[in-house]
């Protein structure tokens, strides 16, 4: 934006200056979601249902712990 600014109207803002002027102006600094060109969101949805849930369920089981840091004492 600083960018098209600049050209534009042959104007200097700083990025902070940008972003102060975006934001006096109604318009809100967004950032595009970050996602591979090639996702398929049918594959991702079908090992979402099927392949998650057995990893999972395949965690180690919640043990109770130990507040010392050293290894605990063997029974």
């Amino acid at each position: 934006m600083k960018t098209v600014i600049g050209r534009r109207f042959h104007l200097t803002y700083t990025i902070q200056g940008v972003r102060k002027l975006l934001i006096r102006n109604g318009w809100s600094c967004q950032v595009p979601a970050r996602r591979a060109m090639e996702r398929n969101d049918d594959a991702v949805a079908g090992w979402v249902k099927e392949v998650w849930p057995c990893a999972e369920d395949s965690r180690r089981p919640v043990e109770p712990g130990s507040c010392s840091r050293t290894k605990p004492d063997s029974p």
